[in-house]
């Protein structure tokens, strides 16, 4: 059975809700699933507890939905780039729970293993800890974290097939893959669609991890910041 979807706002419109937590692949805004956070926009939901490496950057992204009011609640290791972002934390308007960048990645892993928590070195010691459960390995403090599992999963890759099996290309391989896994609900964007199943070989997230695939109808790839030198300099 064919989990293809004419497109985003069509998938989108059965899997969302207000108040749930939902997980999204990308890094900056490379490998950013564009059309289907465009459809979350415009579903209206609002309450959303995000999941992401970051919140996009004014105006793209997930600073799309951030614009829009619908979130609630952000877990992030990186807002740097994010100008309303910083507004809204600093005014209280928004709750926010920053995660080493390592630790997310692992957490997202954790919850799409059924790993219920782990402990990590990482931030014992620093405000990260507070309110955690601490412990002592080889002489080694160390903090309790849970694994992730977010009502929904938007993710985008380079290639995939109708059971769901899914391909990333270069940077988009980054968080994608994490977040395919932390939800019971994924629904992937895809840029090319085989008509055969893939190489089980190529495959880096398998279909057992995703629900529902819609086309990219927008190709846009946005760049976060270009630095260039004018020709002959070296």
């Amino acid at each position: 059975m064919s989990k293809l979807m004419s497109s985003a706002i069509e998938a989108m419109s059965h899997s969302v809700r207000d108040g749930m937590t939902v997980a999204v692949g990308g890094f900056g805004l490379s490998g950013i699933p564009t059309n289907l956070i465009a459809a979350l926009r415009d579903t209206g939901v609002k309450d959303l507890t995000v999941v992401s490496n970051n919140m996009g950057v004014d105006g793209k992204g997930l600073g799309l939905i951030l614009e829009n009011g619908q979130v609630a609640k952000v877990l992030s290791s990186y807002v740097g780039e994010n100008r309303l972002f910083a507004e809204q934390f600093l005014n209280g308007s928004l709750e926010v729970e920053f995660v080493p960048q390592g630790t997310l990645a692992e957490r997202l892993r954790a919850g799409g293993s059924g790993i219920p928590a782990f402990y990590t070195p990482t931030g014992a010691g620093t405000p990260v800890a507070e309110g955690k459960e601490t412990r002592e390995f080889e002489g080694k403090p160390c903090i309790l974290e849970h694994g992730i599992r977010a009502d929904l999963s938007l993710v985008r890759a380079w290639k995939g097939d109708h059971e769901g099996n899914l391909i990333y290309r270069l940077a988009a391989r980054n968080f994608n893959p994490l977040v395919a896994m932390a939800s019971s609900m994924t629904i992937a964007e895809v840029e090319h669609i085989s008509d055969d199943y893939l190489d089980p070989d190529s495959i880096m997230t398998p279909g057992v991890f995703v629900q529902q695939i819609v086309p990219t109808l927008d190709p846009t790839k946005d760049i976060e910041q270009r630095t260039v030198r004018e020709r002959g300099q070296s």
